[in-house]
């Protein structure tokens, strides 16, 4: 039996594509997923199964939210592994004085090389920062989220990729769920 975290992207913002977490949970049930558990009310779904396969865990959840729900949304799908690397990847943690709050992770559909960070054409976004580590995107805001174009709609346009962006906490809380199966 392997987990496989879940990133539903888009669900429960602003009054768009709203569900409720049981509902969401025993759907997944219902598809024959265990031990469903979920984080908050953003779309973070932890699942047991036997596919080991990510993007078949992804596309069944995705094909059936639509099923279910009627809603369009994207899913990355990601291991414990892919979460344990990011608090070893992080070129940002090392810094001093780091205020956490500005520290988010965009998790993408697929792994990226270091070059294409040229593609994200970063530099039009200082003092923002964002660092590629295989299907992670570091990213320190200088302000804040809410107030940068480099966002998850942005990253996705320029590598033609699916992605979704979870804050320090979020990322950190979900690896504690993974760590204490």
């Amino acid at each position: 039996m392997t987990t496989h975290l879940a990133l539903l992207r888009g669900i429960n913002v602003s009054g768009h594509n709203m569900m409720k977490m049981d509902a969401l949970k025993t759907m997944l049930e219902n598809i024959g997923f265990q031990n469903v558990r979920t984080y908050l009310q953003s779309g973070n779904v932890f699942v047991d199964t036997e596919e080991d396969s990510v993007s078949k865990v992804g596309f069944m959840i995705k094909q059936e939210i639509f099923k279910v729900f009627g809603h369009e949304v994207p899913v990355v799908v990601i291991s414990k592994e892919d979460l344990e690397l990011c608090f070893r990847n992080s070129p940002f943690l090392k810094e001093k004085d780091l205020d956490t709050k500005k520290l988010y992770v965009a998790f993408v559909s697929v792994a990226l090389k270091s070059e294409n960070i040229n593609d994200l054409k970063i530099s039009q976004f200082k003092p923002d920062e964002a660092s590629i580590d295989g299907n992670r995107i570091f990213i320190k805001y200088a302000v804040g989220a809410g107030k940068t174009r480099f966002d998850q709609k942005y990253i996705e346009k320029k590598l033609n990729v699916t992605a979704t962006i979870r804050n320090w906490n979020t990322v950190t809380n979900l690896l504690a769920m993974y760590s204490g199966e």
